[in-house]
């Protein structure tokens, strides 16, 4: 009349997950229940013997329950007496792992309890039900079953437990609470209970007086949570997170189902990404600087690496993925493939002169300055505004979205934008990790593959589930080629020349923001793409000792120096080469000053082309930084901005005779429009 339950306490099995590094064995994070069921042979001879002495000595002799001591428990609950001991460890297994079976005390549940011990003690294996207990049992510290314990008191693997680690262990089951960090008198009783644990081995033969007298009382590790992130482990453990569960796990699997995650994390890539920015930034960057940087594999989609903040305890916001702000020049990257992908060549020829009227309002290049009709690959280096508000006229803006769509920037952050003759100038906000995925596909020749943090998850039963890496095609092949030459001389001899690798080839794309509100540099080898932003969660100008940055000044160095870390020992890849150089020089028209119209070239700053004018500062998107009305992003849309409110770029480079390329020694050259498109202030 008393079956054996056919299901146990859901908390009595639950396992949590473990997140691993990508190496499938470098633990990063332990999240929920802190319990790793193991098989009883993976379960050191002196510790079981340790709780067999300390809990129930006729184990292996009984028929699983004690009548002595269950008279006595039931006695004590019908005088109403404290709950006293005495049950088998058969029945304090049946107890806790069985479902039915409440801890209150009365009559009938200890009846029921000893009806069932007597049938498990009948059907299961001694070592079935020793196993089923050691793995079930609460230790303290947080540690459900023995592995846990092991990590918790001692630090260390299960299989390495000393004799005395042992008889500890199997001294924590009677008082957990006490015995978990025990001072004073707490201390004093669980070295008389440690001791006694010894003691009644040595009285059962499982280990010699000899053995007994000389263990010594083992030192305890100091209690610590279960997991106390460090570092960036929190911003990590956030995104496993939220990629489990927009999976489709529920916060019960990850916390209770024993899941074994294998991040796409790169743990010695994660410290350089750290020390990338803050051996960079200097002293006196103020704290409301913020920097993201994300590093994707080209071809998975892997993120293999990201800064997401200072402090986690602090702000658990962090800075390359939930941070969106607006992408500046790095935009133009997406414009160019359009554009090579429709029918255009680098040999295109766009009107680089300044301003350009578009509809009502006149878009001008920073400082002002003319270029004539450039080509492609000019107006990539220098980073022409108006060649490239040109350009993407002629293309259409709804194909400059669709590019940028399939490349991964998410419809909803360019829908605000779609009609804006400034698009292609970076007014929509995307997040270092997205624009890492955007330039990924330039390195995978057209190939865009989803920017995702798990390689691979195991449930409980040993079933894994692997992430897929099929991409899908974000444009053209040989559009991918032919922009990845053009982004190519943007660090050879233009406005990310900061960003030079001595040892490989490297494309890339410096972007500002208007006042520098934002600055950028994203780039790529064939092996890996990063993208580096900075800006301020206030929407003020980024400065750093009083000084306004630009795209091609720390975001540019920290990119090279993660970089030149992450790229070590790696073979050198080498670009192929693209259908045509747009001039008979591999480097555009440097000095012609061709073209109706064109100045002479500007001064040797080597910062980007010109301030992206009638647009907004970063827009926000909830908790991300900033906050105000996105305004004023198209000619005659808004409510008009004073100087420096809307997106701008660094002035252009110049020739420099000396080393043949374009030096940086200036500072950003910003103003804004207002609504209108009308200038406000002067360069």
């Amino acid at each position: 009349m008393t079956p054996i339950p056919d299901s146990t306490q859901p908390k009595a099995t639950a396992q949590g997950s473990v997140i691993y590094y990508r190496d499938g064995r470098t633990v990063l994070a332990r999240q929920g229940v802190n319990r790793r069921s193991v098989t009883l042979d993976r379960m050191p001879q002196t510790l079981r013997n340790a709780v067999i002495a300390a809990e129930n000595r006729s184990f292996y002799e009984d028929q699983g329950v004690s009548l002595k001591g269950t008279f006595r428990a039931m006695w004590s609950t019908v005088t109403g007496q404290q709950l006293q001991g005495g049950s088998t460890i058969t029945q304090q297994m049946v107890r806790n792992y069985y479902s039915g079976l409440s801890q209150e005390r009365s009559i009938v549940r200890k009846l029921k309890e000893v009806m069932i011990s007597l049938k498990v003690d009948r059907s299961k294996s001694k070592d079935w039900v020793l196993e089923q207990y050691l793995n079930t049992i609460y230790f303290g510290r947080g540690a459900d079953g023995v592995h846990a314990a092991a990590g918790a008191y001692f630090r260390k693997d299960l299989s390495r437990l000393t004799l005395a680690e042992s008889a500890y262990l199997a001294a924590v089951i009677q008082q957990p609470s006490r015995f978990a960090d025990p001072e004073g008198a707490d201390l004093y009783a669980a070295r008389e209970r440690w001791r006694s644990v010894i003691d009644a081995m040595a009285s059962i033969g499982a280990i010699t007086s000899e053995q007994a007298a000389e263990a010594t009382f083992p030192a305890l590790a100091r209690p610590r949570a279960i997991f106390d992130p460090k570092g960036q482990e929190g911003y990590m453990l956030d995104q496993v997170t939220a990629e489990l569960k927009s999976r489709g796990y529920t916060d019960e699997v990850i916390n209770q189902g024993g899941l074994k995650i294998v991040s796409t994390f790169d743990k010695t890539l994660m410290a350089a990404a750290e020390r990338a920015v803050t051996s960079v930034l200097p002293d006196g960057t103020p704290r409301k600087v913020r920097t993201g940087l994300a590093a994707v594999d080209p071809a998975t989609g892997e993120v293999t690496a990201f800064y997401g903040g200072r402090n986690y305890a602090a702000n658990k916001f962090d800075n390359s993925f939930s941070a969106k702000v607006q992408a500046g020049s790095t935009f133009k990257a997406y414009t160019l493939a359009a554009a090579l992908d429709n029918g255009f060549g680098l040999e295109t020829r766009v009107n680089g002169n300044s301003p350009l009227r578009v509809a009502s309002a006149d878009i001008p290049n920073s400082g002002g300055y003319s270029y004539g009709q450039v080509n492609l690959v000019r107006a990539t280096q220098s980073s022409v505004n108006t060649a490239f508000v040109d350009l993407a006229q002629r293309v259409g803006l709804d194909k400059v979205v669709k590019v940028a769509q399939n490349a991964g920037i998410p419809a909803e952050q360019l829908a605000p934008h779609r009609g804006a003759a400034t698009l292609p100038l970076g007014v929509a906000s995307v997040s270092a990790v997205q624009n890492a995925a955007g330039f990924a596909a330039f390195a995978a020749e057209g190939v865009h593959r989803e920017a995702h943090v798990i390689r691979s998850i195991t449930d409980a039963e040993g079933r894994t589930v692997r992430s897929s890496t099929k991409g899908r095609r974000a444009f053209g092949e040989q559009a991918a080629v032919d922009a990845t030459y053009a982004l190519r001389q943007v660090v050879e001899a233009g406005t990310g020349s900061g960003a030079r690798l001595a040892d490989r080839p490297v494309a890339g794309k410096t972007g500002t923001t208007d006042a520098s509100a934002a600055v950028w540099f994203a780039g790529f080898t064939p092996q890996l793409a990063v993208a580096v932003d900075m800006f301020r969660d206030d929407n003020k100008p980024v400065t750093v000792n009083g000084s306004a940055l630009y795209g091609g000044s720390y975001p540019a160095q920290i990119w090279r120096v993660f970089m030149t870390e992450a790229m070590k020992g790696k073979p050198v890849k080498e670009f192929r080469e693209p259908s045509g150089y747009g001039y008979s020089s591999p480097y555009g028209d440097y000095g012609s000053g061709t073209g109706q119209g064109a100045s002479p070239p500007p001064p040797a700053t080597g910062q980007d082309g010109g301030s992206e004018p009638g647009s907004p500062a970063p827009e926000q998107e909830a908790p991300s930084p900033g906050q105000g009305p996105d305004v004023g992003d198209a000619p005659g849309q808004g409510q008009g901005r004073g100087p420096g409110q809307g997106p701008g770029d660094e002035p252009a480079g110049g020739w420099n005779e000396q080393d043949g390329g374009w030096d940086r020694n200036g500072g950003p050259d910003d103003f804004g429009l207002d609504g209108l498109g009308r200038r406000l202030g002067t360069p």
